[in-house]
């Protein structure tokens, strides 16, 4: 089973929050999604052709007109051997979703929608510097719904300002819509963004950290109330509605990232492509690959493989570290979750340990700290 993700690198304008590689200047649109597709072709025998799951990021996916969507599709189908029943999704922003839009997404292969709500609260959506509004945040997913069942929304907390009441207001707001999958994130406050020097000018007050757990201890416990499956620190869905793309990932399945930024991972190799747009171009149109390679080696591997699973449903197997990764592996694995399984943050089920519900907030920490140091 592999993945494809497609980078779209354009954004109307940029959220004070986001440090990931956009441009708000579409001027090379177009050219850039040749660039796309020229990249799918010389990269086709990367990974292995059952295609499961493509997914587009960025930027904004939305911003595509139907001969560019298209185009990228051909170029996928192509190439690439694609199941029947692959999933296939689209983030897009509540802006964008006209009847116009949604109906040519409909027509296409895309199968799933991922809307970046964030919050339905206008205050929330100004502080964030977000394109839309709380109006058309709500009209959005009204409309989308009469074209997809399977819907996918963004909900931040721990946004300044945002009271317990509101979060949970926000929360009330998504099960009363009857979406199916919700992908929720603290606020973070990333190097060089616009939020970092509204907080160190004091224009922004910081949110302190019990405030993060508290909404994150009312987001488990709110969709958990209402069928949500909490399969992933930050993702819960209801049945039949787990993100298929994201569950690969988490499970070290291998994906081709195509476009500016973008990521691959074949099991051994992880390779990055150049985050700026107009090197990207050059390159591929020059029929070079602008990317950098890193080979994992096993104390990476099994690194990854404890930070990702732990974060997951799945939990950490011990024989599957000593299968995949060997014996002394194991044996740190073993002798480091002591003190977590003590403190009733880990438990052990058979040969499997999972983070507790009182360890969930703290599961990456609790991952770094099993971690094999060479």
């Amino acid at each position: 089973m592999s993945g494809i993700y497609i980078h779209i690198p354009f954004c109307k304008q940029a959220c004070h929050y986001c440090d990931f590689h956009f441009s708000t200047s579409t001027k090379k649109k177009t050219e850039l999604v040749e660039m796309l597709c020229r990249e799918l072709e010389i990269r086709k025998d990367e990974i292995g052709q059952n295609i499961q799951t493509i997914y587009f990021g960025g930027g904004t996916p939305s911003l595509l007109n139907f001969e560019e969507l298209n185009s990228i599709f051909n170029a996928i189908y192509k190439n690439f051997n694609v199941s029947e029943n692959a999933e296939i999704t689209l983030e897009a922003n509540p802006d964008d979703l006209s009847e116009e839009v949604i109906k040519m997404l409909d027509a296409s292969p895309v199968n799933r929608l991922s809307i970046g709500v964030q919050s339905f609260f206008e205050e929330d959506l100004k502080l964030m510097n977000r394109a839309h509004n709380s109006e058309e945040a709500l009209s959005s997913l009204q409309l989308a719904k009469q074209y997809f069942d399977n819907i996918s929304i963004d909900l931040i907390y721990g946004i300044p300002g945002q009271s317990n009441e509101q979060w949970i207001e926000n929360l009330n707001k998504a099960v009363e819509l009857g979406i199916p999958h919700i992908s929720s994130y603290a606020l973070t406050v990333e190097p060089k963004t616009a939020l970092e020097k509204f907080i160190e000018k004091g224009k922004v007050k910081p949110v302190e950290d019990e405030t993060y757990r508290e909404q994150f201890d009312i987001l488990v416990n709110k969709l958990s109330e209402n069928g949500f499956e909490h399969y992933e620190f930050s993702n819960y869905g209801k049945p039949g509605f787990h993100s298929q793309n994201n569950m690969a990932y988490w499970l070290g399945n291998p994906y081709l990232g195509i476009g500016p930024s973008a990521h691959s991972y074949d099991g051994t190799y992880r390779k990055w492509n150049i985050s700026n747009n107009t090197l990207y171009i050059k390159a591929i149109e020059a029929g070079n690959l602008p990317q950098q390679t890193e080979e994992l080696s096993t104390t990476d591997s099994y690194n990854e493989y404890v930070m990702t699973r732990l974060r997951t449903k799945f939990g950490v197997s011990t024989d599957d570290i000593q299968q995949k990764f060997g014996e002394k592996y194991r044996d740190h694995f073993f002798k480091e979750t002591g003190k977590f399984l003590d403190d009733g943050l880990m438990e052990k089920i058979g040969n499997t340990f999972h983070i507790t519900t009182k360890g969930k907030f703290l599961s990456d920490g609790i991952a770094a700290d099993l971690f094999y140091i060479d």
